[in-house]
């Protein structure tokens, strides 16, 4: 395997994510596509840095998670008997009927890994957009890449609107504010994870570190103070 040397700067190298190629990332003008010279596979696009549009669209999401949570998703009527709940009493009922791993995946994919994504981007977003490096940036940012594929609100979705059109024949179902708020709540999403990370980590690396930054001055501090 070649190896690059010591003194080589390995920072800014890109792989493929086809052929394995290692690239040296440069700056791209505004929409522009860097292809690998072997496979000619799209290896990253001029970087989207407006941190303001990732935050707005953010708190979007959780103000409209909060509601599709807060509210009854259906409202069902059987001869004059009514019956509405939440996401979280849905699950809530699977577990009292036994069926608590089901109950467990409910939460989790609808919930708990969604919610866990949307609060990290925020923690990382906030501090960024405000030209401070936000704290365990290393962590939140795996944390993200963690949580991203078991985000499946679309799913819940799909499954609430085919349960709906097989429950119209037997009773009266009326929407809830929240089945609207995840409707919304699914194309928000969307938008925010088409959000590239790298462009995250782009911003990471040009914005400085307060602890790196008072190492640097109390090196230089101390070299002052030996020279005298």
């Amino acid at each position: 395997m070649d190896t690059l040397p010591p003194e080589d700067d390995v920072t800014n190298l890109i792989a493929c994510p086809n052929c394995d190629t290692l690239h040296r990332r440069m700056d791209l003008p505004p929409h522009e596509t860097a292809r690998c010279v072997r496979c000619h596979s799209v290896l990253y696009r001029s970087p989207d840095l407006r941190l303001s549009r990732v935050l707005a669209l953010t708190l979007t999401c959780l103000i409209v998670f909060a509601i599709a949570n807060a509210f009854p998703i259906v409202e069902i009527e059987v001869q004059g008997i009514y019956t509405e709940t939440t996401l979280v009493g849905a699950a809530w009922a699977l577990y009292r009927e036994g069926m608590w791993l089901v109950a467990l995946l409910v939460f989790a994919t609808t919930v708990l890994f969604p919610l866990s994504q949307l609060l990290a981007l925020i923690h990382l977003v906030t501090p960024l957009s405000l030209g401070r490096r936000p704290y365990a940036v290393f962590q939140v940012m795996r944390a993200i890449e963690f949580c991203r594929p078991w985000g499946m609100i679309e799913v819940f979705m799909l499954g609430v609107l085919v349960s709906l059109v097989k429950l119209s024949a037997m009773a009266s179902v009326l929407p809830g504010i929240a089945l609207w708020a995840f409707g919304a709540l699914t194309m928000l999403l969307a938008l925010v994870l088409s959000y590239d990370l790298r462009n995250l980590w782009i911003v990471i690396d040009r914005t400085p570190d307060p602890a790196v930054e008072a190492l640097k001055a109390q090196k230089a501090t101390e070299s002052r103070t030996v020279t005298r």
